[in-house]
């Protein structure tokens, strides 16, 4: 049996479906819904003809049986970007005409989940749409003081706009702050009701008994490295529902960009995939393409040998939910010196000194009753299976191109380095800069072609260093750093590390660490800043890993992507300056300082801090 679990809640059907087959339920949900189209003049005048121009006036109305017009919670109508709601009709709308010529006004129905779906199912939509072509308005001469605005050039809508959304969604999902939230709901019971935790807290149920230890008195730490695997496992894919944030937020964040908002959604963006069951990124589905000789596989090999069929294939959860996530966040979180920070917290608990003459950590004792010295002590234990900083610092280099610098970093010997990639990402940022100022003037219209350039060079070189432990390897690191937050903004360590209270820190561990760096004297860049690279860096660089640039010719999807990512683009660029010293968008370029390694100007910033002490 197949249910509809949406309202109207019509009966279920009953499919056969053969083993490996797919099979199609047609549901008759009886709202026979029908739509009328009306046209009127600016001045509400009727047009009688049918023949609407340009600045005039769509107005639809859907209409269904009585016994079916539910209450808002049930059945709510989806409009067009820039279309009114009437407020005397929930379900009818206005909408003026942009311009001459072909017009296709899409609307549509949004069912929600009856009472026996799961919480977090998305609602059904139902979409339809209307064409109708619009004349151009007759010329009208005017004469005396006339009033004249300017405005930004218009755009189109792009599908991509809805991958964007979903790169959003997940990157705010897996912001410590919301991580925070599923630790404090999960441990403490103190659920703000801000986030929806079923999937994270059915996750942690599955694999806690899974996640072992052969230490003794590690199970507290034990519990919390299992939920943050869990909550980074079920937070880092796309997600095909509304939406986070919610439709309005999409909506006002794409407003303010003067951005219009997509339907559909995902699902005009993705594309099918012959024996995958659910749509794929056109950028994986040309990968897909390019290995017709390896079947899908629909289970892990870690599954039992008698569960599993074929050990070869491509894993269908790789293709259809790849996780959406930069080791970048990793590579600025460890320069602003977050993982050094644990470190020395570590080696002071295990009563180690430190290397000067005096130890900065002297008065780090922590008594045995409090909840951090047992986490401490798994913490310490579990050395041996985290990963070392040599081994991500050959992942920055393979990646990016990018390494750390340090007595802790012996020389690299990579394989196999991205040693293009600062040169052309900063050429990104630099272009950016220049189709912003074009954008804000509205005597020009802006030039995105430059951009387009620019986002093809960098999604090449990024797809480059998708290999090997790719696929692992970031995941691996967002999970322990996460972790590493989290012992960091323990309420205990206020005690022992002298913060400053009256600085607003947008995350609680980040004051801890600017306190260690000036107790040992490393730089005094704000770890802010490291943080604001890390986030915004991620953002922007999964929109260019994921997004299939290779085969765009027009620069429209280049538009609407500078405006889509300009705070993140703008908010790097200032927080690189911060950090470095070096300005992307200065007008006389320095060719030299933007293509150095961030971590040679950053030791050269620290050697000139010292110098001034």
């Amino acid at each position: 049996l197949v249910w509809f679990d949406h309202a109207p809640s019509p009966p279920p059907l009953s499919v056969e479906i053969e083993p490996g087959c797919a099979s199609e339920a047609c549901f008759e949900i009886g709202l026979n819904a029908q739509s009328t189209i009306r046209f009127h003049r600016d001045d509400c005048a009727p047009i009688d003809c049918g023949e609407p121009r340009a600045l005039d006036i769509a107005e639809v109305a859907v209409s269904f049986d009585d016994s079916a017009r539910r209450t808002p919670e049930e059945i709510s109508l989806i409009v067009p970007p820039g279309a009114r709601v009437d407020p005397n009709d929930r379900f009818a709308f206005r909408w003026q005409i942009p311009s001459a010529g072909n017009q296709e006004l899409a609307w549509g129905l949004r069912l929600a989940p009856s009472t026996g779906a799961p919480s977090d199912a998305p609602a059904a939509r139902l979409m339809a749409r209307q064409a109708f072509i619009a004349n151009e308005r007759v010329a009208q001469p005017v004469s005396g003081n006339l009033g004249v605005s300017l405005s930004r050039s218009t755009t189109a809508t792009t599908t991509d706009i809805a991958l964007w959304q979903a790169i959003m969604r997940s990157t705010e999902r897996l912001s410590f702050n919301q991580y925070l939230r599923f630790m404090n709901a999960l441990f403490c019971g103190d659920d703000d009701g801000r986030g929806d935790f079923d999937r994270a807290r059915a996750r942690f149920d599955q694999i806690r008994p899974l996640r072992l230890l052969p230490f003794n008195d590690a199970d507290a730490y034990r519990v919390v490295k299992a939920a943050t695997e869990a909550y980074v496992m079920v937070n880092c894919g796309i997600v095909r529902s509304p939406g986070f944030f919610g439709r309005r937020r999409d909506e006002a964040y794409l407003q303010l960009r003067d951005l219009p908002t997509p339907l559909d959604g995902l699902d005009d963006y993705l594309v099918d995939v012959p024996g995958v069951d659910g749509g794929v990124l056109p950028y994986l589905a040309v990968i897909r393409s390019k290995l017709p000789d390896i079947s899908i596989k629909l289970s892990p090999i870690e599954v039992p040998a008698d569960v599993a069929g074929d050990c070869h294939g491509i894993l269908q959860e790789k293709l259809t939910h790849p996780c959406l996530l930069e080791l970048v966040w990793s590579y600025w979180h460890e320069e602003g010196m977050l993982v050094q920070t644990i470190a020395n917290i570590a080696r002071r608990f295990q009563n180690v000194r430190g290397a000067g003459d005096r130890d900065p950590l002297a008065n780090l004792e922590i008594d045995p009753l409090r909840p951090l010295s047992n986490l401490l002590w798994g913490y310490t234990l579990d050395e041996q299976h985290r990963l070392s900083v040599v081994r991500r610092n050959y992942e920055y280099d393979h990646h990016y191109g990018l390494r750390l610098e340090g007595k802790a970093v012996p020389r690299l010997r990579g394989a196999d380095s991205r040693s293009r990639f600062i040169e052309a990402f900063h050429n990104l940022l630099r272009v950016c800069a220049v189709f912003y100022r074009q954008d804000d003037d509205t005597t020009v219209k802006a030039d995105a072609f430059p951009v387009l350039n620019a986002l093809k060079d960098v999604h090449l070189i990024l797809s480059q260093g998708a290999h090997n432990q790719f696929g692992d390897l970031p995941s691996t690191a967002r999970i322990e750093m996460l972790l590493q937050q989290w012992l960091l903004a323990r309420p205990e360590f206020r005690e022992f590390l002298p913060t400053r209270i009256m600085v607003a820190y947008p995350e609680p561990w980040m004051d801890r660490v600017d306190a260690m760096k000036k107790l040992q004297g490393w730089t005094d860049t704000s770890v802010i800043h490291f943080r604001n690279l890390a986030v915004f860096g991620e953002q922007v660089l999964l929109s260019i890993r994921w997004g299939h640039w290779s085969d765009v010719q027009e620069p429209l999807q280049a538009f609407n992507w500078a405006r889509f990512f300009r705070p993140q683009i703008q908010g790097y660029v200032h927080a690189y300056r911060s950090a470095t010293g070096v300005d992307l968008t200065a007008e006389t370029i320095d060719a030299k300082a933007e293509g150095m390694l961030p971590s040679i100007l950053l030791q050269r910033r620290l050697s000139e801090q010292q110098r001034v002490a």
